[in-house]
């Protein structure tokens, strides 16, 4: 049913990850599919990484201790946006397409009172994205 699972990742917060990586990782284990791991980043220096290549080699290392943990193939695709935070819902729409996934799994936060004034990151990838999205809380 699925071939390429997509999981947006922040490597700055990815110990609040781990539902979303397991969910993903069984997924994946039951349709034989890839998961794709994606982050979003500046070309500026961040917390994360310097360089948007010192960004991706740490977002491929990821995703190689992902597939080594989890026994699954596992690939990266890096993005670099001019402003992450404004950008990060566009960004994550195009690479559903870039990467071919035909499935997204990611985390959500908590709900509270800014969700009625700024939509989440995953309600807005659910509502505009081709593809099926699993939101994990």
């Amino acid at each position: 049913m699925f071939n390429k699972i997509m999981v947006p990742v922040d490597l700055a917060h990815s110990e609040k990850l781990q539902r979303a990586l397991g969910c993903a990782a069984d997924l994946a284990r039951h349709y034989s599919a890839e998961i794709v791991y994606v982050g979003v980043a500046a070309a500026t220096p961040g917390s994360v990484a310097h360089t948007p290549q010192e960004f991706a080699e740490k977002l491929a290392a990821f995703a190689e201790a992902q597939g080594t943990a989890s026994g699954l193939q596992t690939s990266s695709h890096p993005v670099t946006s001019h402003d992450p935070s404004s950008d990060l819902d566009p960004s994550l729409l195009k690479a559903v397409d870039d990467t071919g996934a035909d499935l997204v799994v990611m985390a959500s936060h908590i709900p509270n009172l800014t969700d009625y004034i700024w939509p989440s990151n995953g309600g807005t990838i659910a509502a505009r994205a081709k593809v099926s999205v699993m939101v994990i809380r």
